[in-house]
C-alpha cells in the first residue's frame, strides 16, 4: 500500500491511530491524508480537521455468459466499500463506529482535554477527521 502524507503537518493522535489501523486493510491500494483548511487554535482549545482519502484495489471484471455468447461486465469493481471500511475499523479498539456515514464518507470527531505541567485549566484538543474513496462518482446535491 502507499501512503502520502506530504499535505499533512502530523497533528491529530487519532489521525495517526487511524493511518495504523488503514496500513492493515487488504482491500486498500492507496492512502493519500491532508490538513483540512478547517483547522484553528484559540486560548481555550484546539480545532484539528484532517482528511484522508482511500483508493481500494479493484476486482477484475468477470466473464459470464448472455444469450450463449461470452459477456464481460464492462467495470471494474472495488474490493471494499466505505460501508465495509466502517464495518472492519469499528473493531478495533480505539476507533470504533464513525459518529457519521454515508455512501461517500466517513467521520470521526474525537475530543479530549490535555493539562500540561505546571497548569491548572488546560486545553480542550477537538479532532475531526473525514475518510473519502477516491474513484467514486461525485456526490449531486438534490
Amino acid at each position: 500500500m502507499q501512503i502520502d502524507v506530504t499535505g499533512w503537518t502530523e497533528e491529530g493522535a487519532f489521525t495517526s491511530l487511524l493511518i495504523a489501523a488503514l496500513q492493515g486493510v487488504e482491500a486498500a491500494e492507496f492512502v493519500r491524508v491532508e490538513d483540512a483548511p478547517a483547522s484553528r487554535a484559540d486560548a481555550g482549545f484546539a480545532f484539528i480537521s484532517n482528511e484522508i482519502y482511500i483508493r481500494f484495489r479493484t476486482a477484475l471484471p468477470a466473464e459470464t455468459r448472455r444469450f450463449t455468447l461470452p459477456w464481460k461486465t464492462p467495470r471494474a469493481r472495488p474490493l471494499m466499500t466505505l460501508a465495509g471500511l466502517s464495518q472492519q475499523l469499528s473493531t478495533i479498539d480505539g476507533i470504533g463506529p464513525p459518529d457519521y456515514e454515508d455512501d461517500g464518507m466517513l467521520q470521526y470527531l474525537r475530543t479530549e482535554r490535555v493539562v500540561a505541567p505546571y497548569q491548572t485549566k488546560g486545553v480542550k484538543v477537538v479532532e475531526m477527521v473525514r475518510i473519502y474513496a477516491v474513484g467514486t462518482l461525485p456526490r449531486r446535491e438534490s
